[in-house]
């Protein structure tokens, strides 16, 4: 089997949606027994890592609730994903952003919550 390169990798990687690249990550981690995310923090700086996380929160999706279709709308509008992904993401719960400022993570929080859905801060 010839060997993949890194920036092939990558390449495959802009092609795909949020939900595969999601999907791929929890492949890696029932594969490899790793969190690939868990890793990323690891190879940071000490003093960044502690600064980041103080400072920055990433939204989780728990549960979109009884009202699910105001679940999606607002999901699409905060992601930009399109309506299968948001659907998706709305049925299967997960990250919807990443590393942001405490402040928009709150609003975020605020929005989906009154929309009835179930969201944790990390």
């Amino acid at each position: 089997m010839a060997k993949i390169e890194n920036k092939d990798i990558i390449e495959a990687l802009k092609e795909k949606t949020i939900l595969e690249v999601k999907e791929l990550v929890d492949m890696l981690k029932e594969e490899f027994g790793v969190d690939p995310s868990a890793v990323a923090v690891a190879a940071a700086p000490a003093g960044g890592a502690e600064d980041a996380g103080s400072s920055t929160k990433t939204v989780v999706l728990k549960s979109a609730g009884g009202n699910k279709i105001a679940v999606i709308k607002l999901l699409k509008e905060i992601t930009g994903l399109g309506l299968v992904e948001a659907k998706a993401l709305a049925d299967n719960g997960g990250n919807i952003k990443e590393n942001i400022a405490a402040d928009e993570a709150n609003q975020i929080k605020a929005q989906l919550e009154e929309a009835g859905a179930e969201i944790e801060l990390a």
